[in-house]
């Protein structure tokens, strides 16, 4: 029998993830045709609608692009605070698209972009590794022990271990500028992790996220990922799942 199973056509509409659409559908959130449905297997004919929390949902398209974050604009569609976000640098046709993790308002670099929810899951999921490259620069000379605690692991909320790998690509009496990979997904991380041995972190750029680089960028600027790209990125999160 033709068509689409339930979950993938839940996720295909960008709402989220197929591991969220299963969960939706078994707490009977999901309808199709007016009946709940709680059959993880069911299958979504070509006529028929799916409706999840009353609200009617269509596969889309995905789509898939890299954006240059400036600072002091946040990332998130709405701020009921009234500060910019991201979307005001956006065209409205790309409203539906959903960042990729965040970076806070002080921080720029490289956002993914995209309404694959299931692309969106890999990549942010903690039981996934993604590694995201960034460079850190610091108004004052670290010594490399102090270094070493942050690539042992530092506490910096109480029962939470943060770690980082850390190149050294500059430094003097006045400051050091580094290169930091992340494998976890904790909320201002890097800037928690230095606060914890008592600096605090004056610049922070992203320039990787996995395959996924920010070369050809400029600050507020965006741009498609090619298919290709996506398809190494697909690639490398199997990889690395497994």
């Amino acid at each position: 029998m033709s068509g689409t199973r339930l979950n993938k056509y839940i996720a295909s509409s960008g709402l989220c993830s197929r591991r969220k659409a299963d969960d939706l559908i078994e707490q009977g959130l999901v309808n199709v045709n007016g009946k709940i449905v709680k059959e993880l297997g069911y299958i979504v004919k070509e006529k028929d609608k799916v409706f999840v929390n009353q609200k009617l949902v269509r596969p889309t398209k995905h789509e898939y692009y890299k954006f240059y974050k400036p600072a002091g604009y946040i990332t998130t569609c709405e701020d009921t605070q009234g500060r910019k976000t991201i979307y005001d640098l956006l065209p409205d046709t790309m409203l539906n698209l959903k960042p990729v993790g965040r970076l806070d308002k002080d921080s720029t670099g490289l956002l993914i972009l995209t309404n694959d929810g299931d692309l969106i899951y890999q990549l942010t999921h903690p039981s996934v590794k993604v590694p995201k490259v960034y460079l850190v620069s610091v108004d004052a000379q670290i010594h490399r022990h102090e270094l070493e605690k942050i690539a042992n692991g530092v506490e910096i909320e109480p029962g939470k271990i943060a770690y980082a790998d850390i190149t050294v690509l500059e430094m003097d009496s006045k400051h050091t500028f580094m290169q930091i990979t992340l494998y976890q997904g904790m909320n201002r991380q890097i800037r928690k992790m230095f606060a914890s041995i008592g600096y605090e972190v004056k610049t922070l750029k992203r320039i990787q996220h996995a395959t996924i680089g920010i070369e050809g960028l400029k600050r507020g600027e965006f741009k498609p990922i090619k298919p290709k790209q996506i398809k190494e990125l697909r690639n490398f999160l199997n990889r690395i799942s497994k």
